[in-house]
């Protein structure tokens, strides 16, 4: 090959985390396949380079227990010629066993006892713990990362991965940031972590030459642009963005969304998304994008200005320009 596979295998003892893990790898990039008896495991990443995917992420537990006597062998041997890691997640006793109280799932070997010829029962979540711990523990000792998660939350264990695995490591995926313009007036864009209103910004709709062209055009941008309150606003929002987007990175999010709103999201929004990701783009190594999701409403077309001549003979025009009397009647009282 030209160029090395990246292969992480997740394991450790249930309840430890390992879902939350090969999620994460998946947001990274990885092409994740858990639960996988290891006599597959050569055969998988081979189908998987050969597809030209080269992240690879593998879910070794007890699960495929009458296969984990080969494990390291196996692991062993896959090693060679490509970059692995091993990542194994423990916890506490009294962790796993409050983390089972709290799902109500039984422990896998408890599972796998209850449904043995001629069991009287599953084993005690506790027991299962013991035993699974046991049988892990050669895989343990390959590990090239081992993880406690006693006191982790699930975002917690997933900054984790990304500090170990994640952007800078096996050239991961970045996270993708989004400028989205929008129109308070047709609605706030449901997917978007921050938002930020500028409609106090002078409004180009109220000038007549401006009215008609976009937030995109040189003319509309320099107007909304020339006030001292948007040189302000920019200064402000680009140092929060700057300061707070490696952070989100960090927290392992893989996009985040920016929504700027004006009255319309024709004018104002659209030329300070496009100038906050310009400048962004200059500041931050992200993947940067702008969306204008309301410029092109149909609601912005100028109307034609009413007749004066017709309203001084008290003549109001009907749904298709006809004219009607501004009573609404017609007839003789």
């Amino acid at each position: 090959m030209s160029d090395k596979s990246r292969v992480v295998v997740v394991t450790g003892l249930s309840g430890a985390g390992k879902s939350t893990a090969l999620h994460a790898l998946e947001d990274l990039g990885y092409f994740c396949v858990d639960n996988l008896p290891t006599s597959l495991v050569p055969s998988t990443i081979e189908v998987c380079e050969s597809g030209g995917i080269r992240r690879i992420g593998l879910g070794i537990d007890v699960r495929a227990l009458a296969f984990l006597d080969g494990a390291c062998p196996t692991l062993t041997r896959i090693a060679e010629g490509r970059d692995m890691a091993i990542l194994f997640l423990d916890a506490t006793d009294e962790a796993l066993l409050r983390r089972f109280n709290e799902t109500r799932r039984p422990h896998p070997l408890s599972a796998a006892a209850s449904r043995a010829p001629g069991s009287a029962g599953g084993l005690a979540v506790l027991d299962g713990v013991h035993l699974e711990r046991e049988r892990l523990a050669p895989l343990r000792a390959l590990a090239t990362i081992d993880l406690d998660t006693t006191r982790l939350s699930v975002h917690e264990l997933r900054r984790q991965i990304i500090a170990h695995l994640g952007p800078g490591k096996a050239e991961a995926p970045r996270m993708s940031t989004r400028f989205v313009s929008f129109g308070f007036k047709f609605g706030v864009p449901v997917d978007a972590d921050l938002i930020f209103d500028v409609r106090f910004l002078d409004n180009p709709h109220f000038v007549p030459e401006l009215r008609r062209l976009p937030g995109s055009h040189p003319a509309v941008r320099d107007f909304v642009l020339q006030s001292p309150e948007a040189s302000e606003l920019l200064e402000k929002i680009e140092s929060l963005l700057v300061f707070s987007l490696p952070r989100y990175e960090r927290e392992g999010k893989s996009y985040l969304t920016i929504g700027i709103g004006c009255t319309g999201g024709r004018h104002r929004s659209v030329a300070l998304a496009e100038v906050l990701a310009d400048n962004l783009r200059r500041k931050v190594e992200l993947p940067i994008s702008v969306v204008h999701r309301d410029v092109g409403r149909a609601e912005h077309i100028a109307q034609p200005e009413p007749d004066p001549s017709a309203q001084d003979r008290g003549v109001t025009e009907g749904a298709e320009g006809a004219p009607r009397p501004p009573d609404g009647g017609g007839g003789k009282t």
